[in-house]
């Protein structure tokens, strides 16, 4: 990196938050440490960050409503999301709300500094582990797309688990995500449709098809 670009960190885990200061501390200025999205609100207009890396899952506030809060208001500062989440269908949504990056925590160390040089360079940086070998220039051509409807396929096949009466930590084995995926999934869902218990997710599902009557 050319300078040391001013970066704004959000996880709500203190190790890892310690972990990615001490990582990038070498050729980037920390100017904050956020532990949920609502404090990441509060202290990106005192910091001026040029680049902010958060998690998706965070409390009070997650990762994708703060970029789109803060897009708004700075539109200039970079945002590299930094998640365990590897739904293609999330990173795509990151894309669309203008986030530069999209890397899994599993990714490479060197990753990350890759998706800042990116990211402050006009370009957009997203793992291999999620475009598993579909060109850059294709995914973010299907991500500009809006979605065909109000749910993604993925968010979809939770609602029918949920609908199911499934535990969170069920569905999380059957889809081989975290709880806290699960648990994103169905705030956003919840969110889109407008549906605010778990009794409306099951009669959504059933009116649209997802779950047979005799399954609630």
């Amino acid at each position: 990196m050319k300078h040391r670009p001013r970066v704004l960190l959000a996880d709500d885990h203190t190790m890892l938050l310690d972990a990615f200061q001490r990582l990038l501390e070498p050729r980037c200025e920390i100017v904050g440490a956020a532990a949920d999205g609502h404090a990441l609100l509060d202290l990106a207009a005192g910091a001026q960050p040029e680049v902010i890396v958060l998690d998706v899952a965070m409390p009070r506030l997650n990762g994708m409503d703060a970029c789109a809060q803060l897009r708004s208001k700075m539109p200039e500062v970079k945002f590299v999301f930094l998640t365990v989440n590897e739904d293609r269908d999330l990173a795509a949504e990151a894309i669309r709300l203008g986030a530069s990056g999209y890397l899994l925590k599993s990714s490479a160390t060197t990753e990350l500094f890759t998706a800042i040089e990116h990211a402050l360079a006009g370009k957009t940086y997203i793992t291999p582990l999620i475009t598993q070998g579909l060109p850059l220039a294709v995914f973010l051509q299907q991500a500009a797309r809006p979605a065909a409807g109000k749910l993604t396929a993925r968010q979809r096949e939770v609602l029918q688990l949920l609908a199911e009466s499934r535990a969170m930590k069920e569905i999380a084995d059957l889809l081989h995500v975290t709880p806290r995926t699960v648990a994103f999934h169905k705030y956003t869902i919840m969110e889109a449709l407008g549906l605010k218990t778990n009794s409306d997710l099951a009669q959504y599902a059933i009116d649209h098809g997802l779950l047979a009557k005799r399954a609630v």
